[in-house]
């Protein structure tokens, strides 16, 4: 095979020429192409579908967010915000106060108390709902007659808006002509006060917050049930495992991902959850049934002079122990070996 020597070879020639990223050649002393600039002119298109949602969630989210970040640090109420009466317009007249708001409700009693029963109640909920799903995403995950009507009507209470679901339950709970008690009526048993005892109502909420939340529980587990290879369990049981060794040793570990993941995010709604609670017994009987966000809600709308820096202050607080939450509870899963 013969080589052509006509052209020389010139080292220096090498150094006027140089090849950057992905095997473009560039010609010596240009910069390479910036990173940001590089992103934008690749992916120009996918930045121009995003573009409008994260405007949208950066004024429905983002904006009230920082809006109330700003007015936990301010005595802003009712009175000094700034209003227009008729053609009387009132500026704003209240002022920043640092962290005083905070303080005044890591020092109240109130605020504790009212941590305290949300996190009963949250703990209560998720534990019920993941045990219910799973039980029930482990008997929907065999092969038996009527399975896909079961299914749907298990799904159901996701599908109906929360608040009519919640309505319904009002009903069932009435002491007087509620289903639930003409039934207890029925077999001689006095009627049970569901929402006017404080133990009883506590209990109530959390049965429908767990009926509401079981759905959500069933699909996601089920999912993951059915990504777990079948021959994992084949073999299993070729060596002998009984039924609880295979849940407990295939089962389960082939569900930790998905477990992980609907245990925070259910966590993250139960801690907010406001329809059930306000429509049901809006925080009563007295304050018994009240949690963190039902409280700032009324700081905010109900009470008078309504306290929109104190309300916003609370707002915060949850925020913050959510994030802390979420915080801890990822590192755990990474010690564990579980990192999403």
């Amino acid at each position: 095979m013969a080589v052509d020597t006509s052209r020389p070879l010139d080292p220096a020639a090498g150094a006027k020429r140089a090849r950057g990223r992905g095997g473009r050649v560039r010609k010596a002393g240009t910069p390479p192409p910036r990173r940001i600039r590089n992103a934008l002119a690749r992916h120009w298109y996918a930045w121009a579908m995003v573009a409008p949602v994260v405007l949208v969630i950066g004024l429905i989210i983002g904006y009230p967010l920082v809006r109330g970040v700003y007015l936990s640090l301010t005595d802003a109420n009712e009175a000094n915000v700034e209003r227009t009466i008729g053609i009387n317009h009132i500026p704003a007249t209240y002022k920043t106060v640092g962290l005083d708001n905070f303080q005044a409700i890591l020092e109240d009693q109130v605020f504790w108390d009212r941590l305290g029963w949300t996190v009963t109640w949250t703990v209560s909920c998720v534990a019920l709902t993941f045990a219910i799903g799973l039980g029930l995403a482990v008997l929907l995950n065999r092969r038996f007659a009527g399975r896909t009507l079961y299914r749907s009507l298990l799904i159901l209470p996701w599908a109906v808006p929360a608040f009519v679901s919640v309505f319904a339950w009002r009903l069932l709970y009435n002491e007087k002509n509620g289903i639930l008690n003409k039934v207890l009526h029925g077999g001689g048993i006095d009627a049970v006060p569901w929402l006017n005892d404080p133990t009883m109502a506590k209990v109530s909420v959390i049965a429908v917050n767990i009926w509401l939340g079981v759905p959500f529980m069933l699909v996601a587990l089920l999912g993951g049930l059915q990504s777990i290879p079948g021959e994992l369990y084949e073999a299993a049981e070729m060596d002998g495992a009984s039924p609880w060794q295979r849940f407990r040793h295939i089962t389960l570990p082939g569900l930790r991902s998905v477990s992980s993941t609907v245990i925070l995010l259910s966590t993250i709604w139960t801690f907010n959850m406001f329809p059930v609670i306000f429509l049901l017994t809006r925080g009563g009987p007295g304050d018994s049934t009240e949690i963190l966000v039902t409280y700032a809600y009324r700081l905010s709308f109900v009470n008078s002079p309504r306290d929109f820096a104190g309300a916003s202050a609370w707002g915060v607080l949850i925020l913050l122990i959510l994030m802390l939450f979420a915080v801890i509870y990822r590192r755990s899963l990474r010690k564990q070996g579980e990192v999403w």
